[in-house]
């Protein structure tokens, strides 16, 4: 298994690149994220990997954090998801957002992914609620992040600009002030 590789970038595409380590030329496939947090060619890098073999081809991805490798490891566990779709999951969402669309049954989010639909949304809900604890973070279905989605939608704010203002909410102030810095972070966005 290759869990990691230390090379110099030879090539850039637009969802892979090329590492050489020891003389060999490695194609590892990434998010755009990912590849926009990379070196410029030439520069060295170090990547967090994973070989995903099939009975045709072996592939190579690769993360700049053990955590976004971890979420790909955790995406790929849920029936019905392979690879491209986990990193098109990755390049739309990130570990927080993802958090808050399962732990709120947020249907659109996952669906704004290409290769979701509502249906396939449906199920990834289903099936990645139990395994969120690998995603270490406190549930905001039932706890103040839930209370403070509540009382946003109550005022008709959507589920895309509610995200925005919780994914960045620290979560240990009153439910009050919460409510307060969304309202004002809103407030800002919409002008």
């Amino acid at each position: 298994m290759i869990g990691r590789l230390r090379g110099l970038i030879l090539e850039r595409g637009h969802d892979a690149i090329v590492i050489e380590v020891g003389g060999v030329g490695y194609v590892v496939a990434v998010t755009p994220r990912t590849l926009s947090d990379l070196p410029g060619l030439g520069q060295e890098v170090v990547l967090h990997t994973h070989l995903h073999v099939r009975e045709d081809q072996l592939a190579l991805f690769g993360f700049d954090s053990a955590p976004d490798k971890e979420l790909f490891s955790l995406l790929l566990g849920v029936s019905g998801v392979g690879p491209k779709l986990a990193m098109a999951i990755l390049a739309t969402m990130t570990h927080e957002q993802l958090r808050i669309a399962v732990t709120t049954d947020d249907i659109a989010a996952l669906t704004a992914v290409p290769g979701i639909g509502k249906r396939s949304a449906q199920k990834l809900l289903l099936e990645l609620k139990p395994r969120l604890d690998v995603l270490d973070g406190p549930s905001i279905a039932t706890g103040p992040l839930g209370e403070v989605r509540e009382a946003l939608e109550g005022l008709g704010y959507s589920a895309e600009e509610i995200r925005g203002t919780l994914a960045e909410m620290p979560e240990d102030l009153p439910v009050e002030e919460m409510v307060k810095r969304s309202l004002q972070q809103l407030g800002k966005a919409g002008a």
